[in-house]
């Protein structure tokens, strides 16, 4: 390689390195009706055209972390009370909701939360309420999530309410790509799907990724899949990150395979070899 193409090279490993995350959680603190503390100084970052896995069990604050993000606390009585919350540099706490999805930052709500009495095709064209453009580009988007999910173009005419778990959550994520997002915050889209159908889901996640360019940040009970398809992993504890890392360091961590998978160096252990686990937590 010529003197030249080393300088081109190393030039971008600097820009590289140096780019800001497209959204950064400074050591927040989140508050439930004034008394129950929910977060407990959780920082973050998602870097531009990444996939950020936010794992956990249920109940450790994944689901409030993206609501915080996403500014929809209020609506449950919920508040951010320290810490910053910074989308391309840029403190995003005061937004609305509305606000935020101009910008392009879109919350896929756990539970595949459709318009039930809405078709398919209705539910995807309300991703779109936001913006401006004509009737053209909005269709030319419609086709492109059409042919991320085939399976959403053959039921296009169906009411959403009667079509499978899968289906309606094929529907969210393809309702929030209308709205044209940077980063999409995605709350446990594995829940209550076949593996396959899992497989299929976070396949799609991972085209978006690369060929739309769309950041995600994942909260994600399912840490097996979740640390495949991501680049980088926070593990949640009661409110607090207790562990960070590139997904594949995770994925052989000790700890993280014994007390995520059940899988140590004996092999695979029962619900009641670990239950009592944080006594030997290494990391608390």
């Amino acid at each position: 390689m010529s003197q030249t193409a080393l300088h081109t090279v190393g030039n971008a490993a600097v820009k590289a390195e140096a780019a800001e995350p497209i959204l950064r959680v400074n050591n927040i603190e989140v508050i439930y009706d004034h008394v129950i503390l929910v977060l407990k100084g959780v920082s973050l970052e998602v870097p531009e055209g990444g996939i950020v896995a936010l794992l956990g069990a249920n109940g450790a604050g994944k689901t409030t972390t993206l609501k915080a993000i996403s500014n929809l606390l209020n609506a449950e009585r919920g508040e951010v009370t320290k810490g910053s919350i910074e989308y391309n540099g840029a403190s995003i706490e005061k937004l609305t909701p509305n606000d935020l999805v101009k910008m392009g930052v879109v919350q896929v709500m756990e539970g595949r939360h459709c318009f039930e009495h809405l078709t398919v095709e209705e539910n995807l064209l309300t991703g779109a309420y936001t913006r401006k453009e004509g009737n053209a580009a909005i269709k030319q988007d419609l086709e492109m999530v059409y042919n991320y999910f085939p399976r959403l173009r053959e039921r296009r005419s169906s009411q959403a309410g009667y079509t499978s778990g899968g289906e309606q959550q094929m529907v969210a994520i393809g309702r929030a790509l209308m709205s044209r997002p940077k980063v999409i915050l995605l709350d446990e889209p594995s829940m209550g799907l076949a593996p396959q159908l899992v497989e299929e889901i976070f396949e799609i996640v991972r085209e978006l990724n690369t060929k739309e360019g769309v950041s995600f940040l994942l909260a994600e009970q399912n840490t097996m899949v979740a640390l495949r398809y991501a680049t980088f992993g926070y593990i949640l504890e009661n409110g607090r990150v207790v562990l960070e890392g590139e997904a594949a360091k995770l994925r052989e961590n000790d700890d993280v395979k014994e007390f995520y998978l059940g899988i140590s160096g004996e092999g695979r252990k029962s619900f009641r070899d670990v239950k009592h686990y944080r006594r030997r937590k290494r990391w608390l």
